[in-house]
């Protein structure tokens, strides 16, 4: 239920930070915005936690349902029937049914592409850069400063190969 109510207030943070930078665009911020491929070995999550360990790191998460486009309207009229509308408000959808947690080791050569999170500490600094690729070293980082934005409100696409992720894409939530 709180990551149901989260997926609501992110946005609205997210247009109140990006109107208060000035940014004059219907549409503006989206214009870069491309759905993340979805593969066989892909899966939607919430980040949950990331620890180092003496043989490497390891992310925990908890996997989810993310719906774009027509398919989220579905998802929504199936799960929110009495919502009083006919589709979800920002044309996405997430389900979290099941809220059990996995772990997975995070290669090192993991790629890790981010798309809004707190570069330097000042909110008027913080916008969205498309897929920005940054280290784990970086993102570790990023996970700690949570004082204008925690990322671990995000959906990630993770994309996994014999157990261990190779890459990790921050969804962006409009």
């Amino acid at each position: 239920m709180m990551r149901r109510w989260l997926a609501v207030l992110i946005p609205i943070v997210l247009i109140v930070v990006m109107s208060s930078l000035g940014t004059s665009n219907s549409g503006a911020a989206e214009q870069g915005y491309a759905p993340v491929e979805q593969t066989p070995d892909t899966k939607v999550v919430y980040i949950e936690q990331l620890n180092s360990l003496a043989d490497g790191n390891e992310l925990t998460v908890d996997e989810i349902e993310w719906y774009e486009g027509e398919a989220a309207e579905q998802a929504f009229l199936k799960h929110e029937p009495d919502a009083g509308i006919d589709e979800p408000p920002d044309g996405y959808y997430i389900v979290n049914e099941d809220t059990k947690l996995t772990n997975y080791k995070i290669a090192k050569d993991v790629r890790i592409f981010m798309q809004i999170y707190d570069r330097t500490g000042d909110i008027e600094d913080m916008d969205i850069q498309w897929n920005e690729l940054v280290t784990l070293e970086q993102f570790k980082s990023i996970l700690q400063h949570t004082e204008w934005i925690d990322v671990r409100e995000f959906p990630y696409h993770i994309t996994v190969k014999d157990g261990t992720i190779v890459q990790m894409v921050q969804q962006y939530i409009p």
